[in-house]
């Protein structure tokens, strides 16, 4: 090397800082070293986007003006800036091609630790001297020296204190690492020194996972870790995760009932639960189980985060789409797929399409709360298919299992409706251990209804309340801008006022419109004239309420004695009652009335009381 008289470099030479190395060495000297232009705006384009590869490469060319300025190498920068349209076309070969240009044209030797450039340019008949990647042994990281075995998280962030998460699912703490705060420096120095340990493959299993504008996310061996810098944060930041301990299902308390229904019946299961919760922890141990029950098993994630057993294959987003794994997985049928937080409602309709082709399914969502992990699915799937896509919810937090869900279709009048022709398909959502019934899914109008059956005696006003919206939303069709008003007595029946203008509007030629209507709602419809109601404003009477052992008692005042008043737990007409000597109007607390009154008061419904006369 020593005879040399010109050498080429490329892009991934410089990147991996093998120049400066070869030159402080001695292997490479008189020597002239030739940068193309095309690789100084690669370099910077890359830096300008906020990716490392950018910034080592930009540093490297510094330090080769070091040695320059030393008399070790001569430094020669050459040929002109490529357009922005070229430099994008790089990953393609663009910039490639005219770096073999010049070193043809200069009669040099090409410089490059890319192999395919290494290949194309002695198909050319260009000398090329190519640089194998160095078996690098792993070093001591400077960002272990914050680990301590039972450290699950790290957490550096500019102007702040390091930050520990420390302990094991269900008993971790934050740690307080040190008083002195990090600087911009020290962040950059590791951030750097872990993305060059990871370009020379030093530790197993170590990539870059993402590289966007101010982002990078890399896998490091066991751990991962995002880095983020400006723009895109308000400062230098990194991040990394690793896990403490390999869990079993055995680690977790989980009862024999659910336990056969993993073994048995489980076969669409969303693992739900906050970021942090332990969701990706349990969603491990869960793909264990079912290896260990002798399953074929793939996992679809991300990045990759998922700590399995080399039996267990983890695949990415193929050529950035999910749809396109799927279609990889589909041809490769395996038993059980976990997909990995699932956000967007593609990701959401390839678990879907991935279950309903037969494929055993464990998805991962953020939710704060179970019920949440249904509701992630309405809208993106049609609602009667939930029930043959997802069978089985599981709630994690604080690293246990906090809810088991099962999802079960049926087909009758929902909770707190009573007209027998409002049957319909509805989906229960049960709890799992007791088969109590916490939820229903229904269609009601164009509307889809989420409604908790532990306070049936709530259902009956928001139910209510919504058919009196979709009416309303259909009349309006006809009406325009005229003055209509709506009331319910009951959920299959409504009463539209109206005045003697607008109703011929809303009935129709022969009846044809109102017929429409009321086949569209599947609710009975009377039309009448604000006349035939007269004042329909009463005056509402000041109230005082109490609460005895044995009684309700409204306080109206002794002006109110001997006369009529209505009682209303928000539009909803409760009952009639007679004020007595007093004013007061008294309710047995052993009444179905006092039971509604003292739902309305624990929710915080307004009751309202007006004069009947």
């Amino acid at each position: 090397m020593k005879e040399m008289q010109k050498i080429v470099v490329d892009s991934s030479v410089v990147v991996d800082g093998r120049i400066t190395k070869l030159i402080e060495e001695g292997k490479i000297e008189k020597t002239k070293i030739v940068v193309p232009e095309p690789v100084v705006a690669e370099l910077e384009f890359q830096a300008n986007q906020g990716r490392e590869t950018g910034h080592s490469g930009l540093q490297e060319l510094q330090a080769l003006r070091r040695l320059a300025d030393e008399g070790k190498i001569e430094l020669e920068y050459t040929g002109e800036r490529p357009s922005l349209e070229k430099i994008k076309l790089a990953p393609g070969g663009e910039i490639d091609a005219m770096i073999r240009d010049f070193a043809r044209k200069l009669d040099a030797t090409l410089l490059t630790s890319d192999k395919v450039q290494a290949e194309v340019a002695r198909a050319y008949g260009i000398e090329t001297i190519y640089l194998e990647p160095e078996k690098a042994v792993a070093k001591e990281l400077s960002i272990m020296k914050f680990f301590t075995p039972d450290t699950m998280s790290l957490h550096l962030k500019e102007g702040v204190p390091p930050i520990a998460k420390r302990g094991k699912p269900g008993q971790v703490k934050f740690v307080k690492l040190r008083d002195q705060s990090c600087a911009a420096d020290e962040i950059v120095g590791i951030a750097r020194e872990i993305i060059e340990e990871t370009r020379k493959a030093s530790f197993k299993d170590s990539f870059i996972e993402i590289e966007r504008k101010g982002a990078t996310v890399i896998q490091l061996g066991d751990m991962r870790i995002a880095i983020a810098r400006p723009p895109f944060s308000d400062g230098y930041e990194i991040t990394a995760v690793r896990p403490v301990a390999k869990i079993t299902l055995n680690d977790y308390t989980l009862s024999p009932k659910l336990k056969q229904r993993l073994k048995e019946r489980a076969e669409g299961i969303l693992v739900a639960g906050p970021p942090g919760g332990g969701k990706t922890t349990f969603s491990s141990a869960l793909a264990e189980f079912y290896k260990e029950k002798g399953c074929i098993i793939k996992t679809m994630e991300q990045p990759r985060d998922l700590m399995v057993s080399d039996e267990v294959t983890q695949y990415r987003a193929l050529e950035g789409s999910m749809e396109k794994t799927a279609e990889i997985l589909l041809l490769v049928r395996p038993d059980y797929t976990i997909f990995d937080e699932m956000r967007k409602t593609s990701d959401f309709q390839v678990y879907a399409d991935m279950r309903l082709a037969g494929i055993g399914m464990v998805g991962v969502v953020h939710c704060a709360e179970a019920i949440d992990a249904v509701q992630r699915l309405i809208g993106r799937v049609e609602l009667g298919m939930i029930p043959s896509i997802v069978d089985t919810i599981i709630f994690i937090k604080d690293g246990g299992v906090g809810k088991v869900y099962e999802i079960v279709q049926s087909v009758r009048v929902p909770t707190g409706m009573y007209e027998e022709d409002l049957a319909r398909p509805l989906i229960e959502v049960r709890d799992f251990e007791t088969g109590k019934v916490e939820y229903e899914i229904y269609t009601f109008g164009e509307e889809v209804v989420v409604m908790p059956v532990g306070r049936a005696r709530r259902v009956a006003a928001p139910v209510t309340k919504l058919a009196a919206d979709r009416v309303l939303q259909e009349i309006r069709k006809y009406t325009r801008d005229a003055h209509v008003e709506i009331e319910m007595p009951s959920e299959s029946r409504a009463i539209i006022w109206a005045d003697d203008r607008t109703i011929p509007r809303i009935l129709g030629k022969r009846g044809k419109t109102i017929e429409k209507i009321e086949d569209s709602l599947g609710i009975s419809i009377d039309v009448r004239a604000f006349e035939e109601r007269g004042p329909k404003i009463k005056p509402e009477v000041p109230a005082e309420l109490q609460r005895t052992d044995k009684h309700i008692i409204f306080s109206l005042g002794e002006g109110m004695a001997g006369k009529s008043v209505e009682v209303y737990v928000e539009d909803e007409y409760l009952f009639t009652a007679t004020a007595g000597r007093a004013g007061d109007v008294r309710i047995s607390k052993k009444s179905n009335i006092a039971e509604r009154l003292l739902t309305a008061i624990d929710v915080g419904e307004k009751i309202k009381i007006v004069s009947a006369e």
